[in-house]
Formats: C-alpha cells, sequence, structure tokens
C-alpha cells in the first residue's frame, strides 16, 4: 500500500491538449523529480513516460484538438515494500476506452511509431488505465528509486 510522503510538495498542472506544451512539461517534471531526490537519469525515464502519456492523450483521447484540458498531478509516495516513489495521474475529459483494450502494437511490427505504451509501461513501475468518472480516462502511473527499466514489451523481472 503507497502512501503519500511527508513533507514532499505536490505538483498539480491543469493544461491543455497542446503538443507544443509538451517540452515545458518534460522540463517541469525533471525539475521536479531532481528536487525530490530522483536521480538525473530517472527523471528523464519520468519525463519520458509522461510525454508519451499526454501524446496518446492529445492523439486518441482527443483527436489532436488543441482546446481540450489535461491535469497532472504528481506526489512523492512510500512504500512499505518498494520504498520511496512517485505516483502520477494523468486525467483526461476526451473518448473512454476499455482499459484492456490499452496495448502497444506487437513489437514484431517493424515501423515508426506506436510504441508509447511499451515505453510507459518499461519506464514505469506500474501503470494503470481506468475509465473516469463523468467520461474520459485516467491514468495512473508509479515508479520506485528501486526500479530498473525493462526492455519494451516486458514485464520486468
Amino acid at each position: 500500500m503507497s502512501t503519500p510522503a511527508p513533507g514532499r510538495d505536490p505538483l498539480e498542472l491543469e493544461l491543455l491538449s497542446d503538443t507544443a506544451l509538451l517540452p515545458g512539461v518534460r522540463k517541469t517534471l525533471r525539475d521536479w523529480s531532481v528536487t525530490h531526490g530522483w536521480t538525473p537519469e530517472q527523471a528523464g525515464e519520468i519525463a519520458l513516460a509522461v510525454d508519451e502519456a499526454l501524446s496518446n492523450v492529445i492523439r486518441h483521447g482527443y483527436g489532436y484538438d488543441r482546446t481540450q484540458r489535461i491535469v497532472l498531478s504528481v506526489r512523492s509516495i512510500c512504500d512499505s515494500v518498494q520504498g520511496e516513489g512517485l505516483e502520477i495521474r494523468i486525467r483526461d475529459f476526451g473518448k473512454q476506452v476499455d482499459p484492456l483494450l490499452i496495448c502497444g502494437r506487437d513489437l514484431a511490427d517493424v515501423r515508426p511509431g506506436g510504441l508509447g505504451v511499451h515505453i510507459i509501461r518499461a519506464m514505469m513501475s506500474s501503470v494503470e488505465y481506468a475509465c473516469a468518472e463523468g467520461g474520459g480516462m485516467l491514468l495512473v502511473m508509479r515508479k520506485f528509486k528501486l526500479h530498473r527499466i525493462t526492455q519494451p514489451g516486458t514485464h520486468g523481472p
């Protein structure tokens, strides 16, 4: 069971579904992560996973409509087994899809694009998609400091 880590400031962002905002979000996440004890490499992994998730929301949830709302929150957590970590929540208000259908394409299908879900799962310790109450989707990702990234398409050690 993960609980909020005491004494750590959460990060709350509300942004529009505009890909032009993604570089600023990545920088903000890297900076927040480093100031909360993550290594620059881990901070890059966190920013990459969030960038892929936001790109998927913009593309699939909103069909590239740049005027829609996305809520991003990040908080430090502590798990009795896995130790220090963080939890990232991305809430959109776009199309709902069955969470069981959210998967990356077959990695044997070699072509550009379509690897975002694989990248997210490789960078993070856990990834959960859910239909949000009132429409849209909620993505909850957790990463623990002891987590080692996995090859895309695998589920870890």
